[in-house]
């Protein structure tokens, strides 16, 4: 969603319509999982991904492919949503750790400080471009973790980024 589009959602209904958007991408519910919850600051995302018919893998564990794909985006959307500026932002990197398999519903919930949000402000002044690491881990009702997902951030003004991308050569990556 673009910051246009965003800005034009009222405050009070901006999370819930984050969460239904989600709920509905066909990307998103390929996944199996599902926004349980977002915060009115959205600072907060809780989602949960059932062991079901469509999650589970050969042995009756939940599918490594969904525990990837279920945290994909969200920490995106949450920076975009609360940077309040023009910014390109897009997943850089990401690796994940299986701990041992699930054979039962797991939780991701996602945070963001806003003192993180006012040293990434600080560092999109001073240079322009930043990267930001996230951790989240999956974990049942118990929580006892079964998965830890790591994603790196690539945020950007967009003007500096569009500039960026014109002084490459082509056929050279950004």
């Amino acid at each position: 969603m673009k910051l246009s589009t965003l800005k034009r959602i009222p405050l009070r209904w901006r999370a819930r319509v984050l969460r239904a958007g989600f709920n509905l991408n066909p990307a998103f519910r390929g996944t199996g999982g599902r926004v349980e919850f977002i915060s009115r600051d959205i600072l907060h995302v809780r989602i949960r991904l059932p062991l079901s018919r469509r999650t589970r893998n050969f042995v009756g564990s939940l599918y490594g492919g969904s525990l990837f794909a279920v945290t994909d985006g969200v920490h995106v959307m949450m920076l975009l949503a609360n940077l309040h500026r023009d910014v390109v932002i897009w997943d850089k990197a990401a690796a994940i750790r299986y701990r041992k398999p699930a054979y039962c519903t797991l939780y991701a919930d996602f945070r963001l400080d806003p003192a993180e949000l006012a040293h990434i402000n600080a560092e999109l002044d001073a240079h322009h471009e930043t990267s930001r690491r996230y951790t989240v881990e999956l974990k049942d009702k118990a929580g006892t973790i079964y998965t830890v997902v790591e994603r790196m951030v690539y945020i950007a003004d967009k003007a500096f980024y569009k500039q960026k991308i014109l002084e490459k050569e082509p056929g050279e990556k950004p």
